[in-house]
């Protein structure tokens, strides 16, 4: 059942796909129209100032698409590889928004150096999930996660200014995690495709 914010965010989506492509002012008034009302609809949920949102979500324009995040698991005798974010304290596999230019590979292998210190090979993707659908608290831009196992390949454990913790945690004791990001359930599941690499890639 789509939620309040399903629909504000679909809104706004609709708004920045229109004011792109179409030249008559009529149009594009109502489309700032509906701008307005989403970003109203989503000041009410969100407890935030509508401007700001507005700001936030036109910060690209354009068609509207789903914003691409990568995430890493890489494990050595069942624990897992994990960071903590400075932005809020908790734990997550290693990885973030993927950037222009990057292939999927690439980018992922990037953030893990830049998170962890460690070089890595991004072996296989095994799921690509709706952010929507997989238990995340909820978030103002629509994403897909795409999860690779990756193995290591060199470096050594290095902090960043986006993590102030690089650490292994075994699955049966895993810490307090940064479930924007991660989850659990996202998490022993990759240890299951790390563990069956045959398993076809899993998605929505």
């Amino acid at each position: 059942m789509p939620t309040s914010l399903d629909h504000a965010r679909r809104l706004l989506a609709l708004a920045q796909s229109g004011l792109h492509f179409t030249h008559e002012e009529y149009d594009r008034e109502r489309y700032r129209e509906i701008v307005e009302i989403a970003t109203g609809l989503l000041a009410i949920e969100s407890g935030l100032p509508a401007e700001q949102l507005r700001q936030t979500w036109f910060v690209e324009d354009g068609y509207a698409t789903p914003k691409m995040d990568v995430r890493g698991a890489i494990f050595r005798d069942q624990r897992v590889l994990l960071v903590r974010e400075t932005i809020d304290g908790m734990w997550t596999l290693p990885g973030g928004w993927a950037d222009i230019n990057d292939t999927p590979s690439r980018a992922i292998e990037k953030e893990i150096e830049q998170e962890t210190g460690f070089t890595a090979r991004a072996v296989k993707l095994a799921a690509v999930y709706d952010r929507n659908l997989h238990d995340h608290p909820p978030y103002l831009f629509h994403s897909w996660k795409a999860f690779f196992i990756c193995e290591i390949t060199g470096g050594e454990p290095r902090l960043s200014h986006e993590t102030d913790g690089v650490e292994f945690y075994p699955l049966d004791a895993l810490p307090e995690l940064s479930t924007g990001r991660s989850t659990a359930k996202q998490i022993h599941r990759m240890y299951e495709h790390h563990v069956h690499r045959e398993w076809a890639t899993e998605f929505d």
